[in-house]
């Protein structure tokens, strides 16, 4: 990889570069919800009231799973990779941006070259793959920015790279009410992403008042892999 794209400047950095899906398949009716855990200081927590309350409707979720928080939460990743209401996907071995150049966001470092890429993709895909017996088939990286380059290192790696059509929680940030507002919001065809790492928060209750109406409305949700 290094030799491949060692020289290789990036043109574009950001949420939406080339490589980056943002939306499902074209014609797609259905929605997909998404959430990170993203490890490490102040982001090891588990939202349980999140996760029990799609169990109990019965709502498929595609989870990315950083290497920190997989290591502090091991009964819990346990569970969750046994539910097959829930796909694994994998969020990163230490929660970086993906760059070739060490660009940040949100005021995390990110990867400062075309080897560092790989460390960041394949640490936790490696991790992944000996847990699940099978490789992690979607990535997201810490923060969801990306060059062009990094992206298409992480299609070279064997992984598609998933971004979001919809920004559920903030990052965390946003109340119950705004939640539920974001979700409800939320067109045909639509990644959704949000945090499950963060209990207490407004996530959990969020989803949980939207999503009752979207089923209502008939709106269906899928896992990535089931749709791609």
């Amino acid at each position: 990889m290094v030799r491949r794209y060692g020289g290789t400047v990036p043109r574009d950095w950001g949420l939406e570069v080339a490589g980056v899906i943002t939306e499902l398949p074209e014609g797609e009716s259905a929605m997909a919800l998404t959430f990170d855990a993203c490890g490490g200081p102040g982001g090891n927590g588990y939202d349980a009231a999140l996760i029990d309350f799609l169990r109990g409707c019965g709502v498929p979720a595609t989870l990315f799973l950083n290497a920190r928080w997989i290591d502090a939460n091991p009964d819990v990743f346990e569970q969750l990779a046994a539910d097959p209401l829930f796909e694994i996907g994998n969020h990163g071995t230490l929660h970086r941006p993906l760059s070739v150049t060490g660009r940040s966001a949100y005021g995390i470092a990110g990867t400062g070259d075309v080897g560092e890429v790989c460390d960041e993709v394949t640490g936790n895909a490696h991790k992944l793959t000996e847990l699940l017996g099978r490789p992690p088939r979607f990535f997201r990286s810490g923060t969801a920015h990306y060059d062009d380059v990094a992206t298409r290192v992480v299609a070279d790696l064997g992984e598609r790279v998933a971004g979001f059509t919809v920004n559920g929680d903030g990052g965390a940030t946003l109340g119950a009410a705004e939640v539920r507002g974001e979700v409800a919001a939320a067109p045909p065809g639509a990644i959704v992403i949000g945090h499950m790492n963060h209990p207490g928060g407004g996530t959990a209750p969020g989803v949980a008042a939207a999503v009752p109406g979207l089923l209502g409305a008939g709106r269906r949700f899928v896992r990535l892999s089931d749709v791609m």
